[in-house]
């Protein structure tokens, strides 16, 4: 019997997939970037693109050719290290960064606004609130598409096209000169600003989520299941570049109504006021606290059923222990959460394009165990290497590494090393064994 599904589910399914990466980082960071980019906004965005729009559609593939799991994703490595690998990446984008981050920027950018004099209580009360809504609405996994593809998302795309028009139609400025790193090295600065949306991490655990809402719908065969995968990944791709040209553009001219903006919540806060008056706030708080929500469910949805699937724990009480957590850590505060994740970023995110990579290079490698183990291992040590300079740690001796002065040593040693894996031959069979052992 063929398999297939309606296009109002496929439709759905895309959007569903654009909602779960729509979130916090998409929101704030484009804004200020293509204020600063200024004249330099077409390489810079170029830049960004590719790790927050590229990157995680290419994860997305990766996981439908892989076969459409984790385990299939990994396994060339060892059993511990892929589990440990996963582990971390559910903590970073679960309840350590991204999942927090969505309940503050909701906070900073829809609710606090509205407060003459914001205190911490409102934060407490309000992330509280937010994560319940977000733990009731993914209490239900088989529900997720018709929630959040049929419903949510269509509301919020409404709006996002509503400020885009208003963007393009009237623009609030001129575009003015580059500044800082993006007057030398636009592209550079744009591609590791990309790294802020956690979406290729996103991916790795979102394309799994929107396997089981395919299999939810009676598709349970490989080839289908790859098929509708990759067309969810297109649309949302489609969905996320509008956003990001839009708001890359936003903040290109942002700057007379947005002069001295630090970061790019007040740029898109500034802008939307500028465009629409006084319910210029209204507007945007609709648009951000779907956003943010959307993000939120699939997020702790994915957590949930990752670390129920390790755990005897089930995956309706871990929703309440990921919500709980990700409300705990929001109270942080934003500027402390995003200063204590890009160390983290700068160390993984390397790793992660690394495995993404190896997956489409898999069958033409001679031996792809030895060959996953050296080139994740080589990507990560160097990108360690990265993460060290940020957090400020004396690391010049790798100040000869090319691209190395823009946070991306990284990029030429493991390069390097898909190379030289792709001429090393198998070895005896006994040998991998021991290993795994």
């Amino acid at each position: 019997m063929k398999q297939t599904l309606k296009l109002t589910d496929i439709i759905a399914l895309g959007f569903m997939l654009f909602a779960f990466f729509l979130g916090a980082g998409n929101i704030i960071f484009p804004p200020l970037a293509g204020q600063l980019a200024g004249d330099n906004v077409i390489p810079a965005m170029g830049g960004f693109l590719l790790t927050a729009v590229g990157l995680p559609l290419l994860t997305i593939v990766a996981i439908a050719v892989a076969g459409g799991s984790w385990a299939k994703l990994t396994q060339d490595l060892p059993v511990k290290a892929a589990t440990v690998m996963a582990v971390l990446i559910f903590i970073i984008i679960g309840p350590a960064f991204a999942a927090p981050r969505t309940g503050l920027v909701a906070y900073e950018m829809a609710v606090k606004p509205f407060f003459a004099h914001a205190e911490q209580i409102h934060l407490t009360v309000f992330s509280i609130l937010f994560f319940v809504i977000a733990m009731s609405f993914s209490w239900s996994q088989g529900k997720l598409i018709d929630v959040i593809g049929k419903i949510l998302t269509p509301v919020l795309f409404i709006g996002l096209i509503v400020l885009a028009g208003a963007v393009f139609l009237d623009p609030q400025g001129e575009i003015i000169a580059a500044q800082g790193e993006y007057l030398t090295h636009p592209l550079q600065k744009g591609f590791l600003e990309g790294y802020n949306t956690m979406d290729t991490f996103g991916s790795l655990m979102f394309g799994v989520l929107i396997v089981d809402a395919i299999r939810s719908k009676g598709i349970t065969e490989q080839k289908p299941t790859t098929h509708y995968l990759i067309l969810a990944g297109l649309i949302a791709a489609v969905g996320l570049t509008f956003v990001y040209v839009s708001l890359f553009y936003l903040g290109a001219t942002s700057s007379v109504v947005a002069t001295g903006a630090d970061n790019g919540g007040l740029v898109l806060s500034l802008y939307v006021q500028a465009l629409f008056g006084s319910y210029g706030q209204i507007v945007l708080s609709v648009i951000v606290l779907l956003a943010c929500l959307t993000t939120a469910i699939g997020l702790i949805s994915a957590c949930s059923d990752y670390f129920s699937s390790l755990t005897s724990i089930s995956y309706k009480k871990w929703v309440v222990i990921n919500g709980a957590a990700c409300a705990l850590v929001a109270n942080v505060g934003l500027a402390q959460l995003i200063s204590l994740s890009v160390p983290v970023l700068f160390a993984l995110y390397p790793v992660a394009i690394a495995l993404v990579v190896l997956t489409f290079m898999r069958k033409k490698l001679p031996n792809s165990r030895l060959a996953y183990r050296v080139v994740l291992l080589v990507s990560l040590l160097f990108a360690l290497v990265d993460a060290a300079k940020i957090v400020g740690l004396d690391v010049s001796a790798f100040n000869v590494l090319p691209l190395f002065d823009v946070g991306m040593g990284w990029v030429l040693p493991t390069l390097a090393a898909m190379i030289c894996v792709c001429f090393v031959g198998k070895v005896e069979q006994p040998v991998l064994v021991e290993e795994n052992a």
